[in-house]
């Protein structure tokens, strides 16, 4: 686990039941430094929303997994390694070879991922994906069961205006959701940043706890390697 407060090392970054609308056609970045501007607009962002909460000190791994296991927490995922950035011009949300997709890397990424739920107790669990391929294929590899997509997951790297209405129907679709068992959500850089303040690597998952109000806080990250 590292200081989620710091930028992660550059790196290079279906099918199934739909939750909601059609999304949009826009990739999301790559791993890397992040621009100083655009992050600070998205932790004000999620400051205005009332979902970032940066404790004093993060929980450690053991506690993580403890806390997912104990219900009322959510895993929100980058997906696993893509190289590249966006998505090419040709891009269409409903077919994969316009995509950029997930390398060898990524998909044994995934798999590993997985494997370490199944390490930790966690055998199963309710799992959401954005529409984009790289994350479809990212939450199937990890074998906790059924997919479903949801648009409130898919990228706005392209369409940053609607960054503040799609993070705040995320956040109102998790205040609703039942907390008996885990949930884990595979989306992209720019979603997650916008919800926690956090610039995940490929393949890292934000730990947060589902307060009795639905407000959400965040209670450490964990990286796949």
């Amino acid at each position: 686990m590292r200081d989620y407060r710091q930028p992660p090392s550059p790196e290079k970054g279906g099918r199934r039941s739909t939750i909601g609308d059609a999304g949009e056609n826009a990739g999301d970045t790559q791993g890397g430094w992040r621009r100083p501007i655009r992050l600070a607009a998205a932790v004000l962002g999620a400051i205005s929303l009332g979902v970032i909460s940066i404790p004093a000190g993060a929980a450690d791994t053991a506690d993580l997994w403890a806390a997912l296991r104990s219900g009322g927490h959510v895993v929100v995922m980058r997906h696993a390694l893509a190289p590249g950035t966006g998505d090419p011009q040709s891009f269409d949300v409903g077919k994969c070879e316009t995509q950029r997709n997930l390398s060898t890397q990524g998909r044994a990424q995934a798999k590993r991922i997985g494997d370490s739920f199944r390490a930790n107790g966690i055998a199963g669990a309710r799992v959401y994906s954005s529409q984009w391929c790289r994350c479809l294929d990212t939450a199937e590899l990890l074998r906790l069961g059924p997919v479903a997509t949801l648009p409130a997951l898919n990228s706005f790297f392209q369409t940053i205006g609607r960054r503040t209405p799609q993070t705040a129907a995320l956040q109102k679709w998790l205040s609703e959701q039942d907390r008996t068992t885990p949930l884990v959500l595979v989306t992209h850089q720019v979603n997650i940043t916008a919800l926690t303040g956090i610039y995940p690597a490929s393949g890292e998952m934000v730990v947060l706890r589902i307060e009795q109000d639905g407000a959400l806080k965040t209670i450490g990250t964990m990286r796949p390697d």
